[in-house]
């Protein structure tokens, strides 16, 4: 670990916290029986760490009804997804390879050296036929929704590899955006679906809203290549619609520039915005969830995906760097999220770090409000917020003093604060006093045993005036 990140942990100690209940206490709602694992199906988890060690946590944790499967459908997406991102496979070789791949799945033995040296999930393709050969070993309708999603998947990726205005200028409209988001991660979610239903950890009546699955790999999609701006640009990428960044800047790598800074960030809130309607959907998705395990899988990403929307709304880092959210905040929320109450929660405390962040000078900020409060009310109708009766009063109080709840809060914690400030100063200051009087020679041994007999007086005492008649 770095040094910076130490003085980080050190300086946020609940984040510290979270990762060590984490890493010590958290108990597995299911774990892997690795010992009756073949050794190819060990292989197939080691890649699954390799590719994404946050999935590849939550996926390790499903129900033993899904977690090979799902394992599987994420690493033969994941093959698909190496391929269709190597620039360095000709169009010639990539475009019939990602139409037939779900073919290739049917094909024992097969594995894919073509990739650049430099890809980083080369390894997998190259050792794709352990994926093959557990990938037989599934149900026949597990293999089939895997097949159908990755034959969709394909040929949607062939469509873009094959769009030489695409190659070149990237995504145009924000039609054009939502459909690239759908075939690389709406599909997804359509699979897994399909997964949950047939082994009935979701209610069937989710197949019949095709919307509410399209939106959580939407939300998930858009929020990572909003946050991956500047690893695409250096390679060359554009997925930003050119129908949303061209109401900011004409050319789309003058982002980073310093003299362009507030119209990057507009740019970026206008993102954030095409992001954020579709937060109720994936909310009303995640009510449709049967199983503990699959709702941990399902509500994790989630989570992660709104506190990184907060963490790269109007951020100019994101045009010089990757950005993500700590380590210790990413184990906060998986440990946050228990329930749909809980992850409801979630979602409120990073919209209002979101609305805390906007601006008025920016010119979706009356849509971004909007969009925040009909995702408020949307949650509202699931878990009204209960009002107490003596919090009705204060609130009415402090209206007609012209003091708001926020404002109020503030004030007593500043107090609170003084108090404490002026309480801890003078205790300082008595040590201090005490010590020096005991290196100067005091003998507080001597003064607390006269304070015990009762001889200290007060500083006008007459022993003759206050003695009795007769005494002296």
């Amino acid at each position: 670990m770095k040094t910076s990140d130490v003085l980080y942990l050190l300086a946020h100690p609940n984040q510290l916290r979270a990762i060590i209940q984490w890493k010590v206490w958290h108990s597995p709602l299911h774990e892997r029986n690795i010992e009756n694992e073949s050794i190819t199906l060990r292989r197939c988890f080691e890649f699954l760490d390799l590719t994404s060690r946050s999935f590849s946590a939550v996926i390790q944790e499903l129900c033993p009804e899904l977690c090979i499967s799902v394992a599987l459908f994420y690493l033969i997406l994941r093959g698909l997804d190496t391929i269709e991102d190597d620039m360095t496979i000709p169009l010639e070789i990539k475009e019939p390879l990602l139409r037939s791949f779900d073919q290739v799945l049917e094909k024992e033995g097969w594995t894919f050296e073509g990739c650049g040296p430099k890809e980083k999930d080369r390894q997998l393709l190259v050792e794709f036929s352990a994926v093959i050969k557990e990938f037989a070993l599934l149900s026949e309708s597990h293999r089939v929704i895997i097949k159908d999603i990755t034959k969709k998947m394909g040929n949607g990726m062939a469509d873009y590899a094959n769009n030489a205005e695409h190659n070149v200028n990237g995504v145009n409209t924000v039609a054009d955006y939502d459909l690239y988001c759908h075939y690389v991660a709406g599909l997804v979610g359509d699979g897994l679906t399909r997964l949950f239903v047939d082994t009935g950890k979701a209610n069937p009546a989710l197949l019949e809203r095709p919307h509410l699955i399209n939106s959580m790999g939407l939300f998930l999609q858009k929020t990572n290549i909003i946050r991956d701006y500047r690893e695409d640009l250096d390679d060359k990428r554009r997925f930003w619609p050119k129908e949303i960044w061209t109401k900011h800047i004409e050319r789309f790598e003058e982002l980073p520039l310093p003299e362009n800074e507030e119209a990057a960030l507009n740019c970026i809130s206008e993102m954030c915005l095409n992001s954020l309607q579709h937060v109720d959907e994936c909310l009303f998705y995640l009510a449709g969830i049967k199983d503990q395990s699959v709702f941990n899988f399902t509500a994790i990403p989630q989570v992660m995906a709104i506190a990184t929307l907060a963490l790269v709304f109007r951020n100019r880092d994101v045009f010089h760097k990757n950005v993500k959210i700590p380590k210790g905040e990413a184990c906060e929320l998986m440990i946050e999220v228990g329930n749909l109450r809980s992850t409801c929660g979630i979602f409120r405390k990073y919209m209002k770090i979101i609305r805390k962040k906007s601006t008025p000078k920016d010119p979706n900020y009356l849509n971004i409000s909007v969009t925040l409060g009909k995702i408020e009310q949307f949650i509202e109708t699931i878990f009204p917020t209960p009002v107490e009766h003596r919090a009705v009063a204060e609130r009415a109080q402090m209206r007609a003093t012209g003091e708001m709840p926020e404002q109020a809060a503030a004030a007593r914690k500043e107090m609170m604060f003084l108090i404490g400030a002026i309480v801890a100063t003078l205790s300082v200051i008595s040590g201090i006093m005490i010590f020096v009087a005991w290196l100067m020679g005091a003998r507080f041994d001597i003064a607390f045993q006269e304070l015990r007999k009762g001889n200290f007086r007060s500083p006008g005492y007459n022993p003759v005036a206050s003695a009795p008649h007769g005494e002296l």
